[in-house]
């Protein structure tokens, strides 16, 4: 008898246990990743196979975790922001492109292309992020002060940010032909891993750190779920709202400097194209509600990494880039519906029937 009443009690910790995982918040986003990626190996033998040649890294892993690079970083700035003020920002591509036109064109000099630096690239950098930060808070300034919604304010950069980058670059691609401005796209003297890997990294810890080390997390958080709420408590929910903007300007600023560095160059019209709509399913991937609210940093980043890695598996079964995003949607659209919150209740339901059933099933046999 002792020993049946302590198989039924290990029996009910195995399944609190289970419930006690699923119901994490990082669950979903970890299955969806490791359900793409088991794709990448069916489709793909050798995904996980990864060489060292001529002193670098080589290997399709290799290749998701660097090309998800400047995502990472806009997830990161486009979840504050979609926790604070419940929208997003879609002109985080476009800052990215006037960004890089600052930078490439103070580099240059006004050149088309240069060979040398004119101007110091601490001073380009730093300029291209202060540009990138305005363009932040002028967002943020429509969204916060005059209560425009996110997506119809973003819409403005979303449409004239190229264009300004064009004026600045006088509608040219401006190159910089200089090995120490490649360092950030590429490699950072014989270090087989790539350099925006480590900056992608670097500028996760930093806002991991600010958000757990601050109030500004928990701020963010309940700005986001009552704004009115949190005014009437003391706190400025419409400078938390800006400064979330303001941030996230400056993060695309740097994915910004990272995607120039790629290539060398400021391509107003390819730099960040398209980014701003991958962020945005990063953070809904991460399991993040796109109504604002409480969010999760990390998923974030989990869901940059799952929508490369399906990018580049699509890439790898021969999907031309003209019908990439079809098929990027359709699988989008399964996994964000399994994360559903009125999927995750249906399910529960249905759960719900089936143990009742069983139940009065099991009292008419008993009877």
């Amino acid at each position: 008898m002792q020993l049946q009443e302590l198989e039924v009690t290990r029996n009910m910790k195995n399944k609190f246990d289970i419930r006690k995982i699923t119901g994490m918040r990082l669950f979903m986003p970890i299955v969806c990743l490791l359900a793409v990626l088991l794709i990448n190996v069916i489709t793909t033998p050798g995904f996980f196979k990864v060489t060292l040649n001529n002193g670098v890294l080589y290997g399709y892993v290799v290749d998701v975790i660097n090309r998800a690079s400047e995502l990472v970083i806009l997830a990161v700035g486009m979840t504050l922001v979609t926790a604070a003020s419940g929208g997003q920002d879609i002109s985080v591509g476009a800052t990215m492109a006037v960004a890089g036109a600052v930078c490439c064109q103070i580099l240059s000099g006004g050149q088309v292309t240069t060979n040398t630096f004119e101007n110091p690239l601490i001073l380009a950098m730093l300029a291209a992020i202060v540009v990138a930060g305005i363009c932040g808070a002028f967002n943020g300034f429509l969204v916060a002060k005059l209560n425009i919604q996110p997506m119809v304010a973003t819409l403005i950069l979303y449409t004239a940010g190229r264009g300004i980058a064009q004026l600045i670059t006088k509608g040219q691609i401006t190159y910089v032909r200089v090995d120490a401005y490649k360092v950030f796209g590429g490699y950072f003297g014989k270090c087989p891993i790539p350099t925006p890997i480590f900056i992608a990294i670097l500028f996760v810890i930093i806002v991991y750190i600010v958000l757990k080390k601050t109030a500004l997390g928990l701020y963010i958080e309940s700005v986001g779920i009552n704004g009115t709420a949190s005014r009437l408590v003391g706190l400025n929910s419409t400078m938390i709202k800006f400064l979330t903007y303001v941030i996230c300007g400056v993060l695309a600023g740097v994915a910004g400097l990272v995607a120039s560095s790629r290539i060398y160059s400021a391509d107003a019209n390819n730099i960040g194209l398209n980014l701003e709509m991958d962020a945005i399913l990063a953070v809904a991937l991460g399991g993040n509600v796109l109504g604002g609210g409480k969010f999760s940093l990390m998923g974030s980043v989990i869901g940059a990494y799952t929508i490369q890695a399906l990018t580049t598996t699509l890439y790898a079964m021969n999907v031309s880039a003209d019908q990439l995003p079809v098929y990027k949607a359709i699988v989008v659209i399964i996994i964000v519906t399994l994360q559903s919150p009125v999927f995750k209740k249906f399910m529960a339901n249905q759960k719900a029937k089936r143990a009742a059933s069983k139940a009065v099933a099991e009292g008419g046999n008993q009877s």
